[in-house]
């Protein structure tokens, strides 16, 4: 990919390009080097290293070493940043003809680190590619545009543009006026995928005042499609700072406003291009199992799904975040939704994930859900109609560290991610986890200090 579009407000045309090598971290982040023109050539020679704990650090970026073992311990020792050609793209927002890769941590001996995403998600597609099957995956990432001065008042408001004295302007979903008092925010964020080959398709705005979301296409490569998705991300980052502005894909920013998901659409192709999940064509049953394995791991897996405590304030009833496991055909309030069941465009659609996942993660716990689906004849129970309820069905939990002993235990997500990543992901995140309980909220002292 080339930097051919320059976008709009783009650095003078006098400072020096660079190369940016990416890491993926644990929560979503990205770390690495930006590095000179004249020093790009290590970064194709392998010589790039960073400290192996580098993708072990938690949200607040500490390597937790004394709960790890994987840092100052042992020395903290290098590991290699393999990049992958295949994720070079542009850096529009940087000096032009500047340049960024995404890579993949190895250690010294040339095997992969079991702590990389890309790596856990490139060993989960190894084995729908030894079965002579393809996922085919797209993403749709929703995030808010909040003024850039949160952390002055502590707390987000909606653009000035979307406000009526100091009151947003009701709900935007679908409004063109949203989107039009955005354009010029909005129109950077299209420049830029199109400048990085991104397959962004259609912006849609949401239910919350500064809500959009953005539509990636399909692709027969799910490590592509998470790179797409990690790119979109820094995309709307980069543009909202250009305009003054703060994005976020914080889960649920506002109390009182919806919450932002990342919903995956995912079909199955075999060697001979045949969509194996097409009810018509394909194998009739598979639909259904597929579903029904998602739905059976779906609390196994729910900390990927909601890493963070915020996470879970997004699982309200009567919205559009499920909280029962349950699938329909078109239905939108399921965790399993599916769009379409015969021809070509059959698809899963997984509804559960928010907007703050590590879409690696996230297509490594559903992959392996319908791999399960693909491996077993699973019944995913009856099918829930619009307009009734489930009341059999099972549910996704509200605590967060209900969500990691759930996750630490399960064989399930042994087997999908690896002993060691199960044990490191559940460690960090209960440490979190202790530590969002342990902290007594302005909710407390507003509620409890005046009565009790």
């Amino acid at each position: 990919m080339t930097n051919d579009t320059k976008a709009a407000g783009s650095p003078p045309a006098n400072t020096p390009p660079r190369i940016e090598i990416l890491l993926v971290g644990m929560n979503g982040d990205l770390r690495g080097k930006q590095v000179p023109p004249e020093g790009e050539k290590k970064i194709w020679d392998g010589s790039v290293r960073l400290p192996s704990s580098t993708q072990s650090l938690d949200i607040w970026g500490d390597d937790n070493d004394d709960i790890t073992g994987l840092s100052l311990s042992v020395g903290d020792p290098d590991g290699v940043c393999i990049p992958d050609r295949r994720s070079l793209t542009a850096m529009p927002w940087a000096p032009e003809g500047s340049r960024q890769v995404l890579a993949t941590m190895h250690e010294f001996d040339g095997t992969a680190s079991f702590m990389d995403p890309r790596a856990i998600l490139a060993r989960m597609l190894k084995r729908f590619e030894d079965r002579g099957l393809t996922p085919v995956v797209a993403t749709e990432l929703e995030f808010y545009v909040v003024e850039d001065d949160f952390r002055v008042t502590g707390k987000p408001r909606p653009p000035a543009a979307l406000m009526y004295r100091d009151q947003p302007n009701g709900f935007q979903l679908y409004d063109m006026r949203a989107t039009d008092a955005l354009d010029d925010y909005l129109q950077t964020v299209r420049a830029w995928a199109k400048a990085m080959d991104l397959p962004a398709d259609a912006t849609t705005a949401e239910f919350g005042p500064g809500q959009f979301e953005i539509n990636l296409l399909h692709r027969p490569d799910a490590l592509a499609a998470a790179d797409d998705c990690i790119y979109l991300k820094r995309i709307a980052e980069q543009a909202a700072r250009r305009f003054g502005l703060k994005s976020t894909c914080m889960a649920k920013p506002y109390a009182d406003q919806a919450g932002s998901g990342l919903h995956v659409h995912c079909s199955v192709i075999d060697r001979d291009g045949r969509n194996i999940l097409d009810a018509r064509g394909g194998e009739p049953t598979k639909l259904k199992s597929v579903s029904a394995g998602m739905l059976q791991t779906m609390r196994d897996a729910q900390l990927v799904f909601a890493p963070f405590a915020n996470s879970y304030r997004r699982f309200q009833p009567g919205s559009f975040a499920p909280v029962d496991l349950t699938w329909g055909f078109g239905h939108r309030g399921t965790a399993i939704r599916i769009p379409d069941k015969d021809g070509p465009a059959a698809r899963v659609e997984h509804r559960v994930a928010g907007a703050d996942v590590n879409p690696y993660l996230l297509l490594t716990a559903i992959l392996g859900g319908i791999l399960l689906g693909l491996d077993e004849d699973l019944d995913p129970g009856p099918v829930t109609e619009p307009g009734k309820d489930a009341p059999d069905a099972k549910r996704l939990t509200h605590d967060f560290l209900t969500a990691v002993e759930e996750f630490s235990a399960s064989p399930f997500i042994k087997d999908a991610f690896g002993a060691e990543y199960q044990k490191l992901y559940g460690d960090t995140k209960r440490k979190e986890a202790i530590t969002y309980l342990r902290t007594v909220s302005d909710f407390d002292y507003q509620t409890y200090l005046p009565r009790i």
